[in-house]
C-alpha cells in the first residue's frame, strides 16, 4: 500500500487519513489539512481505497464500494503504516465514516489512540432521517469531530439533537460547509481560517492523548 507522508518522522503523534468518496488523496483540501497538521507538529500519512487509485490507471469514475469492503482496506492501512508514535485514525467525509466502524475494535486492540473526522457525513444530503449515528453512541475511542456549522450532511443545529456522547469532541467551524469552506461575506472569514482553526483544534486533542 502507498501511502503519501507529511511532517516530521519523529513527530509525538502519527495521524492516518482516508479520503472522500469523490475527491483524492492529493486533492487541495487533503493536502492543505495534511499540511497543517504538519506544521502543528504532527505526522500525517494518507492513503487511497482501491477504487479511487483505479481512477488514475484510466479507471471509470465508479462509485465507492460497499463500506464493508471499505473497512476491510482501511484495517490494511493501519496494519501496513510502519508507526512507532500513538496512532490516530480518521479522514475527510467518507473516510472519517469508515475509521469510525473500525475504530472500537482497534483501540481495544491497543492498535490506536484515537478517532479524527473531517466533516462527518451523519446522514446523505437532503435525506436527515437516515441517519449514520447509531455505532457512534457506543464509542470509547476518544473521537474529535471537526465540523462546518453548515454541513448538508450535519449542521450544528442538527448534531445538536442526535445525543452524541460527551466524550465525543466536537470542533466547529464557523459557516463551514462540507469542506469546512466559510462564505466571506457572511462570516468574514476565509477557508484557511477555519482550516487552520480546524488543525489547531486537532493538535490540542492529540496533544491530550499522547
Amino acid at each position: 500500500m502507498d501511502f503519501v507522508m507529511t511532517g516530521d518522522e519523529a513527530a509525538r503523534v502519527t495521524v492516518l487519513l482516508a479520503h472522500g468518496a469523490g475527491a483524492a488523496m492529493d486533492s487541495p483540501f487533503m493536502e492543505r489539512i495534511a499540511a497543517l497538521l504538519a506544521a502543528q507538529g504532527l505526522r500525517v500519512a494518507r492513503f487511497e481505497f482501491a477504487y479511487m487509485a483505479q481512477r488514475r490507471e484510466g479507471g471509470s469514475k465508479r462509485p465507492p464500494p460497499k463500506v464493508e469492503l471499505l473497512q476491510e482496506e482501511y484495517r490494511a492501512a493501519v496494519q501496513a503504516l510502519a508507526c512507532d508514535s500513538p496512532l490516530i485514525i480518521g479522514g475527510k467525509s467518507m473516510g472519517g465514516r469508515v475509521a469510525s466502524l473500525i475504530a472500537e475494535d482497534l483501540f481495544a486492540e491497543g492498535h490506536i489512540a484515537g478517532l479524527l473526522c473531517l466533516g462527518y457525513p451523519f446522514h446523505p444530503t437532503g435525506k436527515p432521517e437516515k441517519l449514520r449515528t447509531e455505532h457512534l453512541a457506543a464509542l470509547q475511542v476518544p473521537t474529535l469531530i471537526c465540523q462546518g456549522t453548515r454541513d448538508p450532511f450535519g449542521t450544528r443545529e442538527e448534531v445538536a439533537g442526535y445525543g452524541l456522547p460527551q466524550r465525543i469532541a466536537l470542533h466547529w467551524l464557523e459557516d463551514g460547509d462540507h469542506d469546512l469552506k466559510p462564505r466571506k461575506r457572511a462570516s468574514g472569514l476565509d477557508h484557511e481560517d477555519n482550516l487552520q482553526s480546524a488543525a489547531s483544534a486537532v493538535a490540542e486533542w492529540a496533544a491530550r492523548l499522547s
